[in-house]
């Protein structure tokens, strides 16, 4: 057989090498491993049948990336020193003036190939590999990727900055040609796929043209023009893609997030780049993830969170990306470090809303990681080794927690640690264990107020148990009571057993959980958001009574897409429009595929709705006179009417409900 007719995998185990690039179509009869369509054209209608997060990404939950590159020499700031030296004033050009000399005479490319300092020092990005006598080893870093727990990693192989640390054909600033003069991400790929990790690679370089280096005077060499973007704009935007390509084609990321500015590429080439980086993992047959700030879309991309995470749970499936610092992506001098019981309640926090979280690590510019980096990582392996079978392939339960200490809300939320009266949810891929994690010792009862005897049925609960302190290892908790005010666990004493960051207490169901009552649904405005689709429910405006009820792109300013549940104390709420007053109603036409409308509340059953978990954070909305469920009609465009259909898995009967 033939290289090109073999799959990734096996021409991986041929060759040996777990980082090599490999390319070739999947041999007569072969599984596919790729769930989307097996070839991409650069069109939205096509890049938006990709799947955005495959299974392995949603099993994964944590990864690790690092910002480490010459801006990391100076040790000064943060990694937006090369933007701040030339801005007169900032306190970073005060150091450079002080430290280096003059912009104008001691730029920021010096950093990449070697100059010295005012004290006479040589400084330059260059670290060495410690088999040539140096402080770099890739596959230390990998190892300790691979015990903090991580299932994905890898570098930032291109900042803002404009130098490329990979072996680049378009771009002369590389770190085979200059600097380093090694293929630095060959080297990550490597040691992190021989630890059998996913790969992640991160690229910033949009907004190297687009405003970072504004304070650099206009070169006159070529060369410099292109290093601070500086070239004109349709050649610019060609070598963005051409980087994005070079790194698809050679290095075979498994995730590849951009940072933001993307709006601002020509929508041609955004096309171009996801068509291109899709059909190659149709070729390698493997799922890969596009993940976005802005500039592409969640039906084919992966929504990122810079610091943060949603509110509450968000579909579709979405990232944040965080770091071990609040000063600064990149190493410096001085640099603090949020306390790992934060970091962790954040992960464990966005987990239970449906997200995954990439942790920045800051390495030194010789290739050290610092103690407290080292600390912190350690920390969640040992965390994860004890009690992953809470995070690992978990889903998003309906409910993600309780508890007084609220975490995200959208990007730039700080890190917070929990208390032991903070509860995070998840659930097992098949449904039948719930894991209630508590963010401290609980003490001698664990109360979680969201089971109450009204809305969470125990009969088919098989058993509670704590998870002990050694991976696999349970301790059964037999005493329980529930009542109208949650479910109450006696724990093994009044004081923690044994030290961890949080307690994972496991419900294990005979079958399928129990679905949990609506009542702890939003009691203000909400949007109403189809799983298919996206679209949020809309009234249409001032309409008539009996207008149909239909789904637009959501705006945060239009009162037609807020509702309001109403609940009735009965099981079911009325659906309130916020501009029109009137409620969904089913005219009682029980027909599937009839067409749901809106009207002035009556109180009748054709009014009332009963909502039901679905898991993940979604929920099915069943009208109570006709027994029909509200459905998008799939993937339909903006302005379709919203159908009444029968009781079905399809995500086109599956709503989220977020608080406006």
């Amino acid at each position: 057989m033939s290289p090109s007719g073999l799959s990734r995998r096996t021409m991986l185990i041929l060759s040996g090498l777990t980082g090599a690039a490999t390319t070739g179509l999947l041999p007569a009869g072969a599984a596919r491993a790729t769930s989307g369509p097996s070839d991409y054209t650069p069109s939205w209608s096509s890049v938006d049948q990709h799947p955005p997060a495959p299974e392995w990404f949603q099993d994964a939950k944590f990864g690790i990336y690092y910002h480490w590159g010459a801006y990391s020499v100076p040790a000064y700031g943060s990694e937006w020193y090369p933007r701040l030296m030339y801005k007169a004033g900032d306190g970073c050009n005060n150091h450079h003036k002080a430290t280096y000399g003059d912009p104008s005479a001691w730029p920021y490319h010096n950093f990449i190939q070697g100059a010295r300092d005012k004290a006479g020092s040589f400084v330059q990005f260059a670290p060495k590999l410690k088999s040539a006598g140096g402080n770099f080893d890739p596959d230390e870093w990998a190892q300790l990727f691979a015990d903090a727990g991580a299932k994905f990693a890898g570098p930032v192989a291109e900042h803002h900055d404009g130098f490329s640390q990979w072996n680049s054909s378009v771009n002369e600033w590389n770190s085979v040609a200059k600097g380093p003069r090694l293929d630095m991400l060959r080297l990550h790929a490597d040691a992190i796929r021989r630890k059998g990790l996913k790969l992640w690679v991160s690229l910033h370089h949009a907004y190297n043209f687009l405003g970072y280096f504004d304070s650099v005077p206009t070169q006159s060499d070529p060369s410099l023009k292109k290093l601070y973007g500086q070239l004109d704009r349709a050649t610019e935007q060609q070598l963005w893609l051409d980087k994005l390509k070079e790194v698809i084609d050679g290095y075979q990321p498994d995730i590849l997030y951009q940072d933001f500015d993307l709006n601002n590429i020509d929508e041609s080439k955004r096309l171009d780049f996801l068509a291109h980086y899709y059909n190659k993992a149709v070729s390698w047959n493997t799922d890969v993830v596009a993940t976005y700030k802005d500039g592409l879309n969640n039906r084919g991309e992966v929504y990122d969170f810079e610091r943060g995470g949603p509110a509450g749970i968000q579909t579709p499936y979405w990232l944040t990306d965080d770091s071990v610092s609040s000063s600064s992506w990149c190493y410096t001098t001085g640099i603090g470090y949020y306390s790992l019981k934060a970091l962790l309640h954040a992960l464990l926090d966005r987990v239970s809303k449906n997200g995954t979280m990439v942790l920045n690590i800051a390495p030194m510019a010789d290739g050290t990681i610092p103690a407290g980096q080292k600390s912190i990582l350690q920390g969640f392996g040992d965390y994860l080794r004890r009690f992953g079978e809470s995070v690992y392939a978990t889903r998003a339960w309906v409910a993600y927690g309780e508890g007084p200490t609220k975490m995200g809300g959208g990007s730039f939320t700080t890190p917070v640690e929990g208390k032991n009266t903070d509860i995070r949810f998840t659930r097992s891929k098949d449904n039948t264990v719930l894991y209630a994690t508590v963010l401290g010792w609980p003490g001698s009862t664990l109360n979680i107020t969201t089971l109450t005897s009204s809305r969470f049925n125990l009969s088919t609960l098989k058993s509670v148990q704590l998870l002990d302190s050694a991976a696999g290892a349970y301790v059964n908790l037999p005493n329980r009571t529930q009542d109208g005010s949650g479910l109450h666990l006696s724990m093994p004493s009044a004081t923690a057993p044994f030290s961890a960051p949080a307690y994972v207490v496991k419900l294990t169901f005979s079958g399928q959980i129990p679905s949990l009552d609506a009542g702890s649904l939003p009691t203000g405005w909400v949007k109403i958001g189809n799983v298919t689709n996206g679209l949020a429910l809309d009234s249409g405006g001032s309409v008539a009574s009996g207008s149909d009820l239909k789904q637009w792109t959501y705006n945060d300013g239009s009162t037609n897409l807020q509702w309001q549940l109403v609940d009735l104390g009965t099981g079911y709420h009325r659906i309130v429009n916020r501009t029109n007053g009137m409620v969904a109603d089913s005219f009682g036409d029980a027909t599937v595929g009839a067409t749901a409308r809106q009207a002035a509340w009556t109180g009748g059953n054709n009014q009332q709705w009963k909502i039901s978990g679905a898991g993940n954070g979604r929920f099915t909305i069943a009208n109570r006179g006709t027994g029909t469920y509200l459905d998008s009609g799939g993937a339909v465009t903006s302005g379709s009417t919203v159908k009444l259909w029968s009781s079905g898995s399809s995500t086109n009967l599956q709503w989220t409900i977020n608080g406006v």
